[in-house]
């Protein structure tokens, strides 16, 4: 990457005696006598504020995006091995904010229409640039990006509290429901009310009553995590949508904590007001279930609420205080697990894609023989053992007979390596560093045989517990691992500060390939882009050989899943590597 030009050493000022934004261009030209001359045409005509860099490869300029950033990209459509409508697709994937204005040698109404509707702002044949033209475009495409996103904004949030509205609401809902019919994971609605709100109106005043709205609004957006979203549904109401749920426990400390947050004073002027809020929770059983049919639900528990008294919280139906039973029993059950041996590990083999024999790697996969309800997969008992505490000593065990396990193996495979995912409670407890070291030296093996797995959800709940982890577990000389990388909001821009080995990529990103063509390009973007930040990619979740045979031609590192191998007991994976 090279800059061609650099006026923003001082910030311009604009029209109204203020100081506006530098504008940060990125050129991606094959041609350097093109983008000098480019670059020219710019210079000519803005004098201030304006930055343009130069890069000839879109991988360069993917890494420049998520690096640095930019106002607007000028996108040369003829670099060479590149497919058109997919450079922008990985520019999109890389920042999806920035405006794009495509640069073509020849005029193609097709094309140009294509790349209108892939997301570029203007489609200008190189031949007909001049000064002028080439800088009106690039200002226009950025206001009317901007312009777009403002409108998009407006449209879809409530203009009082600056909350999404009941309209992206029910359209987060949907992709969420989408998404939870995928990849199994649990979801809830809550439904708030706020109790005799018409009296707050009719003593205080109308304004009153919106203040009471704003710092309500407020207080609920700061309750959530990330991933989770709260709307104003209309009047004194809310909705929240609550995903990748661990338990119904979780849901309900989470409501919990929502309206004991809405029930402290809030100031008006100088004086103050509490309200009470009462709430519906509605758990999803099904994700094929309709938008509409889980508000439903959760309002109708909201008003069961109401109905057995203000400032309370109820679950849809009685099924859901079952498991609340079932819940309980299986915890004491868990207890004892560890005592009475009835943990144990599984390894599911990594195969290589670059045409080596055998695998690469094992996956260690923790199962629980339960003596009444048979064996159990983690998603049935690793949040129960989070809630309880029993995830540190649960967590210590997976990784003392994982390392003694791998140490055995190795004296056949030598370069064989074992991943161990670790929990959200593993990277909280300080001591988690220490107990991957006393592991390994028990075991006698290599630190770098072992890598350790932690979720992408880590990365966005709790990121500054997540980097201190990693970074002490990196100093043990291990290798870290981020798993199920793509289900949720954590971006690659995050991860370049992260001493992260390899990624492994969710199975929603992998279902599609074969038969879907966008889902082959997203994926080949995601690629590009972990292999700028030197990562190694695997591939989860792979059950057919069309999903093998696209992952193998977008240079994927490695894959696992039941086409390449199941689950095995280590007397099978003995008897597959020949010890």
């Amino acid at each position: 990457m090279e800059v061609l030009i650099d006026t923003a050493r001082t910030k311009p000022v604009d029209d109204a005696g203020g100081t506006s934004e530098n504008v940060r261009i990125l050129l991606v030209d094959d041609d350097a006598r093109s983008a000098l001359t480019i670059g020219e045409m710019l210079r000519a005509t803005w004098v201030e504020g304006l930055v343009l860099s130069h890069t000839e490869r879109l991988r360069d300029a993917t890494a420049e995006l998520l690096d640095r950033g930019a106002n607007c990209v000028l996108l040369d459509l003829s670099l060479p091995g590149a497919d058109q409508l997919g450079a922008i697709e990985q520019v999109r994937s890389a920042a999806p904010e920035v405006p794009i204005v495509v640069l073509a040698e020849r005029a193609d109404a097709a094309m140009a229409l294509g790349t209108i509707r892939a997301g570029a702002q203007d489609y200008l044949l190189k031949s007909q640039l001049f000064a002028g033209r080439l800088a009106n475009a690039v200002r226009y495409a950025i206001e009317r990006k901007r312009y777009q996103s403002r409108l998009a904004h407006l449209a879809l949030h409530d203009s009082l509290t600056g909350l999404p509205n009941r309209a992206l609401f029910l359209d987060r809902l949907g992709v969420a429901l989408d998404r939870s019919c995928r990849t199994s994971g649990a979801l809830a609605v809550l439904f708030l009310d706020v109790d005799n709100f018409k009296h707050v109106n009719d003593s205080l005043g109308h304004d009153a009553g919106d203040r009471v709205l704003k710092e309500l609004a407020e207080r609920l957006r700061s309750m959530l995590r990330p991933m989770d979203s709260v709307a104003r549904f209309g009047g004194d109401e809310f909705t929240f949508l609550i995903e990748d749920l661990a338990s119904e426990r979780e849901v309900v400390l989470i409501t919990e904590r929502i309206s004991h947050a809405a029930s402290r004073p809030i100031v008006l002027g100088d004086g103050e007001t509490s309200v009470t809020v009462s709430i519906g929770i509605a758990l999803v059983a099904d994700p094929r279930i309709a938008p509409d049919a889980v508000i439903r639900d959760a309002d109708a528990a909201m008003y069961r609420a109401k109905e057995l008294g203000q400032a309370r919280y109820e679950l849809f139906d009685e099924a859901s205080r079952k498991r609340a039973i079932d819940r309980l029993e299986l915890e004491a059950a868990l207890r004892y697990a560890l005592e009475r041996s009835e943990l144990r590990l599984d390894y599911q083999p990594v195969i290589g894609l670059d045409g080596g024999a055998g695998p690469v790697a094992l996956e260690a996969l923790l199962r629980w023989d339960h003596p009444q309800r048979g064996p159990l997969l983690p998603g049935e008992f690793i949040g129960l053992a989070e809630d309880t505490g029993l995830a540190l000593p649960i967590g210590r065990y997976v990784l003392e007979q994982a390392s003694l396990a791998l140490a055995r193996w190795r004296s056949v495979g030598p370069r064989l390596t074992v991943s161990v995912n670790v929990s959200a409670r593993q990277l909280g407890d300080g001591a988690l560093a220490a107990v991957v070291t006393s592991a390994v030296r028990a075991a006698g093996l290599d630190p770098g045989a072992l890598c350790v797995e932690l979720s992408e959800r880590v990365l966005t709940d709790s990121p500054d517990i997540a980097r201190r982890a990693i970074e002490a577990l990196k100093a043990t000389g291990v290798r870290i691992a981020i798993d199920d990388f793509g289900a949720g909001s954590a971006s690659l821009r995050e991860l370049r500060h992260l001493p992260v080995d390899t990624l492994k990529l969710d199975r929603s990103l992998i279902a599609g390939l074969g038969h879907d063509q966008q889902d082959a390009a997203i994926l080949a973007a995601v690629l590009e882009l972990g292999h700028a930040l030197g990562a190694e990619i695997i591939a989860k979740g792979v059950e057919r050989d069309a999903q093998l045979a696209e992952l193998r031609a977008l240079g994927c590192d490695a894959a696992q899943g039941f086409l390449l191998g199941p689950p095995l007991g280590e007397p099978e994976v003995a008897t597959m590597l020949g010890c």
